[in-house]
C-alpha cells in the first residue's frame, strides 16, 4: 500500500495547457484532411457540369414561326440538346444542315425551333428562347422580335 502512495505521488500529468494545445492541433489536422476530401469530391462533380449557351437567336423569313439559334458549348464535356421552348411553351427542336444537336467542347452550332403550326411571331413582342439539353440544363434566350 505503501508503495502505491509513492507510485502516485511520483507520477506527473500532462498539464492543461499543453493537453489543450494538442487537442487543437489534432482538431486542425482533421479539418484540413476533410477539406481536402470535400474539394476533391465538389471539383469532381463540378467538371461534369454543362456549360453551354445561346450565342445569337435570328428571325427567319417565310413561314414566319421559326428561329434559328446559334449556341455554344464552353465546357468539358458534350452536350446534347433534348427539346426547346418559347415563352414556356414546347417548340419542335430541329438541327440545321451541317450541324447537330450535340456539340463536343469548345464547339458552336446551329439548330432551328419552330414555335407551332399556327403562332407566329408579332413585331415588337419580347420572348424567350429557351434549349433544354439531356440532362435537363437550361439555357434561355430573351430577343424581340423585328
Amino acid at each position: 500500500m505503501n508503495y502505491i502512495r509513492k507510485f502516485k505521488k511520483n507520477s506527473k500529468a500532462l498539464s492543461p495547457v499543453i493537453a489543450s494545445i494538442i487537442l487543437i492541433a489534432v482538431t486542425v489536422a482533421v479539418s484540413v484532411v476533410v477539406a481536402a476530401w470535400m474539394g476533391g469530391m465538389t471539383i469532381g462533380l463540378m467538371g461534369n457540369a454543362e456549360q453551354a449557351s445561346i450565342t445569337n437567336v435570328q428571325f427567319t423569313g417565310g413561314a414566319n414561326n421559326q428561329v434559328t439559334v446559334t449556341w455554344t458549348n464552353s465546357g468539358t464535356t458534350s452536350v446534347t440538346l433534348q427539346s426547346a421552348a418559347i415563352d414556356g411553351n414546347t417548340a419542335t427542336l430541329a438541327a440545321t444542315a451541317g450541324s447537330s444537336l450535340t456539340l463536343t467542347k469548345g464547339h458552336q452550332g446551329t439548330c432551328t425551333i419552330t414555335y407551332s403550326d399556327t403562332t407566329t411571331f408579332t413585331s415588337g413582342t419580347q420572348y424567350t428562347i429557351k434549349l433544354i439539353t439531356s440532362k435537363g440544363t437550361d439555357m434561355p434566350y430573351t430577343i424581340t422580335a423585328p
